[in-house]
């Protein structure tokens, strides 16, 4: 083959592949890509009510899980502000399908009373959840969250150590994207944005 020839064929070729790199890079997002990694949303838990709910609650809504406890001082509160103000952004159809979550994995002192006051801080667009400790443990180990218990002190309080990521699931609730914390609010409202306008 001559030179003029390989570069001829070579053109067209590097074009496609810059185009097709071009096309993946449209599709980063500032979170994590969790689909095809993890399973459809699954659970039995306990509402605000005192009801006990499943997976069917959410059927054919987006919806945006984050786990946490209602006496966290700093990480959850931050999280859920950075969450609520960015689904705040979107426009009204979008923000009125999303369903924003928060599930406690502390239900010794999360009752359904408290996490109604906790979300209703937040959003009234959000929802709380808890349950037993196997209906939890099902729950997180499915996703891979990590929660645990500190020594109470004197006065019977306790720190819970727990992941900080907001997992998003689809219309279809199947697993979607992972928000990390450090995220911007920007940033988030970003992905939401184009995760509700793709499905």
């Amino acid at each position: 083959m001559t030179r003029r020839a390989w570069l001829r064929l070579a053109t067209p070729v590097a074009l496609l592949c810059a185009a097709l790199l071009a096309a993946c890079g449209d599709r980063s997002w500032n979170g994590k890509d969790i689909s095809h990694l993890m399973p459809a949303l699954e659970f039995e838990l306990t509402d605000e009510s005192g009801a006990v709910v499943d997976q069917s609650l959410f059927a054919g809504r987006p919806v945006a899980i984050y786990f946490g406890f209602t006496e966290c001082p700093d990480v959850c509160p931050m999280t859920l502000a950075k969450l609520t103000a960015a689904a705040r952004r979107l426009p009204p159809g979008p923000r009125e399908r999303l369903q924003l979550a928060f599930v406690s994995v502390d239900p010794a002192r999360d009752t359904p009373a408290r996490l109604a006051d906790y979300t209703e801080a937040f959003s009234d667009a959000m929802l709380g959840l808890t349950g037993s400790q196997a209906q939890l443990q099902a729950l997180t180990r499915r996703y891979r969250i990590t929660y645990g218990y500190e020594e109470p002190d004197a006065q019977g309080n306790y720190e819970v150590s727990h992941s900080s990521a907001i997992f998003v699931f689809n219309e279809s609730l199947e697993a979607e994207l992972m928000l990390l914390d450090n995220l911007s609010i920007d940033q988030m409202h970003s992905d939401l944005e184009r995760l509700l306008e793709d499905g």
